[in-house]
């Protein structure tokens, strides 16, 4: 069994504490900021700038573990701790992963926010 996109408990528990209007302003935050995330990602793997890289990836699973995307904060997590190398070695391929679940991740905040 799959993992859902964003874990239903974590975004109602959210909502309930913060508040179902401010939740809202969090996810559109995160839906323009995480591109720009995964664009300085991106650019410090191919420049080979291991903290900015590290920074980005801290940041997108902090902010996908929020709103219940547990997978996109797992997948952040392996690249925060594993660092460059084991990107690289993949030729980019778990960040291009990443980017991949944000998408899936993005179009289900967006139904929830706005459903």
């Amino acid at each position: 069994m799959t993992q859902p996109t964003i874990d239903r408990a974590t975004f109602d528990e959210l909502k309930e504490t913060a508040g179902a209007d401010f939740v809202l302003e969090l996810v559109d935050t995160f839906l323009a900021e995480a591109p720009v995330l995964l664009a300085d990602l991106g650019d410090a793997l191919s420049k080979r700038d291991a903290e900015r890289f590290r920074r980005a990836a801290h940041s997108l699973k902090s902010n996908g573990n929020t709103f219940g995307a547990l997978t996109l904060g797992a997948m952040a997590r392996e690249l925060e701790l594993g660092g460059l190398d084991p990107a690289l070695a993949a030729d980019g391929k778990p960040v291009d992963a990443l980017a991949q679940e944000f998408s899936r991740v993005a179009a289900a905040l967006t139904e929830l926010g706005h459903g």
